[in-house]
C-alpha cells in the first residue's frame, strides 16, 4: 500500500504512536553499535530516526514505495540510503545487512511472506529480523475507539483487524512460512495523551491509512455524526490512549 499523503500528515495521524513505538522497537531489536540495518516501510522516517542515533547515518538504509516519505527522509536525515522500494523487491544484494526492522508495515504489505523473505535475504545468515503490527484485532490499536464509533454506526464496514498481522501469533505464523528462525513473539504498548477532542480527532480528516480513508468518503452530516458518536466513546479531555502493538524478532 503506498501513503499517498505528506510526510507531515503522516506525523500528526500516526506519528504521535509511531515515533515512542519506534525507541521501544529499536531496543527490542537490540540495535548496536557497528551494525548496518535496513529500515523497511520506512514512512517518514520514525524508526530510520532511531537507527541513525544508535548506528550513524553511513550505517542505515530505508525503503519506502511513497514517494512523499523517501523525499522527507532525505532531507530529515541526510547521509541514509533512502531508495525507493516495496518490501517484495528489495534493491539490495544478499547478506548485506545484520538486521531489517518492519514497523507498521507487514499488515500493508502485498504479500506479506514474500517482503518478510526478502527481508530475511538481504540480512546476512544469523542476523535479525524483526517486523511489529497493531493490535487492531484484539481492540489494543491506536484507532480502537475510532473503529468502535464507526461500526456503531455502520456494523458492515470492515476495519483493520483482518490485516496481516494484526491478531495475535500471526505476525510470527507470517515469519515461518517466510523460514524465519528462532521466532521470539511479544508485543510493545506506549502511551499518548490529547490534550483536547480536536487533538483526537482532526489527524482522521488528513485521509491516511485506512480509518482516513474512511473519513474521506463521508460528507459533512455523516462526519458529524461520527464525531459526536466517538466524543461519547472517548473520556472527558485531557485524556490518553494506550496502543499496543505485537511484535515479532527472529534469526535469517
Amino acid at each position: 500500500m503506498t501513503f499517498n499523503v505528506t510526510a507531515d500528515a503522516y506525523d500528526r495521524f500516526m506519528g504521535r504512536f509511531s515515533e515512542p513505538l519506534a525507541a521501544r522497537f529499536a531496543e527490542l531489536a537490540q540495535v548496536q553499535a557497528g551494525q548496518r540495518a535496513l529500515d523497511v516501510g520506512c514512512g517518514p522516517g520514525g524508526l530510520t530516526a532511531q537507527l541513525v542515533d544508535r548506528l550513524g547515518a553511513d550505517a542505515v538504509s530505508a525503503v519506502d514505495p511513497s514517494a512523499s516519505f523517501v523525499a522527507a527522509v532525505r532531507v530529515r536525515l541526510p547521509g541514509v540510503d533512502v531508495r525507493s522500494a516495496v518490501a517484495e523487491r528489495l534493491p539490495f544484494p544478499d547478506d548485506s545487512f545484520d538486521l531489517a526492522l518492519a514497523q507498521l508495515v507487514v499488515h500493508f504489505m502485498a504479500d506479506p511472506v514474500s517482503g518478510l523473505s526478502e527481508m530475511t535475504r538481504v540480512t546476512r545468515p544469523g542476523g535479525l529480523v524483526a517486523a511489529c503490527v497493531w493490535d487492531h484485532a484484539g481492540g489494543s490499536g491506536p484507532h480502537a475507539t475510532f473503529w468502535r464509533a464507526v461500526h456503531d454506526i455502520d456494523p458492515h464496514v470492515r476495519d483493520e483487524s483482518e490485516l496481516a498481522g494484526a491478531r495475535e501469533g500471526h505476525l510470527a505464523e507470517l515469519c515461518e512460512a517466510a523460514r524465519l528462525t528462532d521466532i521470539e513473539p511479544m508485543s510493545l504498548t506506549v502511551t499518548v495523551r490529547f490534550a483536547t477532542l480536536d487533538d483526537w480527532w482532526e489527524p482522521f480528516t488528513l485521509g491516511v491509512g485506512p480509518a482516513g480513508a474512511y473519513v474521506a468518503r463521508l460528507d459533512e452530516a455523516q462526519r458529524d455524526c461520527l464525531r459526536s458518536r466517538c466524543v461519547r466513546l472517548l473520556p472527558p479531555p485531557p485524556f490518553e490512549i494506550a496502543a499496543s502493538a505485537w511484535c515479532v524478532r527472529a534469526r535469517a
